[in-house]
């Protein structure tokens, strides 16, 4: 199902019943001592000169950048079509709230590349090295499994989704299969070296049983990781205000996941507590940045943000039309002019916000350990 964005705007995502869900807070075990947290790269994000150099103008256009980008067709085949988009309904019209059409696809395509360069051109931040199999849990488009094949050739790898959105042509270790996560797993136990997943919040309902199950199927000494967007706006200079169209679609979002016991994290330590609880050790976490809109000094920050920005219209709609209309009962009018005002929001330079991506991974104990 997904690679998720920024205000939220991406995911990988496969689903769970909405009257199992639970919101997860697991209580600390003192008995496992974790590492401690990365916050490297959480420092305070410097605006770009130019940006600043206009505050009478809002649109980036001023600053010399290009926003807008053709819209995509979608198809509703055998998917339930609601509100113009298409949802997976083989396991249940509620397991996921995220959209599958091929708009949605594009841009989860995009945002893959973009937590890529949020994450320093890396797939993953455990120590993974020469693994025989690896699960990418909520595999979406299937993307991050091919590339991880294409660093990874002698293993084997295994997506998992609850649609079979995933392209015929892969590499030769590459497999796709339609599963809820939320279900029993039927894989053996012990039976992959690396287990992923990311942007899940939409579709899971019990994390505490998935984390149990990515636990039960890690071989002794392998890896799990997990990688979530947060559902918070955030700014370091005091550009964004209570009315900022995007903070008050992000903050009804976060509402409607709330209501249904499927809240996003705010925090790292949220992944933390997760993998802690199940067993794992030598626990690691790290929050990255990912800015909304090219207003970042930094040159990679600052083409991490137009990208986000290239994105954001689609993301918008795909993580919020479920969930405002079918959770929080809103119109289809009004929720779309909570899209518009939060687009605009994205699209003003002068305000120079931000969210973050929490990612953590966590190492099964070998015999004895």
């Amino acid at each position: 199902m997904s690679s998720a964005p920024s205000s939220p705007a991406a995911a990988d995502s496969p689903a769970a019943e909405p009257t199992s869900a639970t919101a997860p807070s697991p209580e600390t075990i003192t008995s496992v001592t974790a590492a401690p947290v990365n916050t490297s790269s959480s420092g305070l994000l410097e605006v770009d000169p130019a940006i600043l150099a206009n505050t009478a103008t809002s649109d980036y256009e001023s600053a010399g950048y290009v926003t807008t980008t053709a819209s995509l067709s979608s198809s509703i085949n055998e998917y339930i079509f609601e509100n113009g988009r298409r949802y997976h309904a083989y396991f249940g019209a509620d397991k996921n709230f995220l959209p599958t059409d091929e708009k949605e696809q594009d841009r989860m395509d995009l945002h893959h590349e973009i937590l890529l360069q949020v994450m320093d051109e890396r797939l993953f931040i455990a120590p993974v090295q020469e693994p025989n199999r690896i699960l990418d849990i909520g595999t979406g488009t299937g993307i991050w499994a091919i590339d991880v094949a294409d660093q990874f050739p002698g293993a084997e790898v295994i997506g998992t989704d609850l649609s079979p959105i995933q392209p015929a042509w892969v590499p030769p270790n590459c497999r796709f299969e339609v599963d809820d996560a939320d279900l029993e797993w039927t894989f053996k136990k012990e039976s992959f070296d690396f287990i992923h997943s990311r942007n899940l919040i939409p579709g899971i309902g019990d994390w505490q049983k998935l984390v149990r199950q990515m636990y039960d199927a890690c071989t002794p000494g392998g890896f799990v990781e997990i990688g979530e967007l947060g559902a918070t706006l955030h700014s370091d200079d005091g550009t964004m205000s209570k009315t900022n169209g995007l903070k008050i679609h992000m903050d009804l979002c976060r509402e409607a996941m709330i209501k249904i016991g499927r809240p996003f994290p705010e925090s790292e330590q949220w992944i933390r507590d997760l993998l802690i609880n199940a067993g794992f050790v030598d626990v690691r976490t790290e929050s990255f940045k990912e800015p909304i809109g090219p207003w970042p000094k930094e040159r990679r920050k600052k083409q991490i943000g137009a990208m986000v920005l290239l994105q954001s219209e689609a993301g918008l709609e795909a993580y919020g039309m479920a969930p405002l209309t079918r959770i929080l009962d809103m119109p289809q009018e009004e929720a779309h002019k909570v899209f518009v005002e939060a687009h605009k929001a994205v699209k003003n330079k002068n305000y120079h916000t931000y969210n973050f991506f929490h990612v953590g991974y966590g190492r099964k104990p070998r015999s004895g350990e």
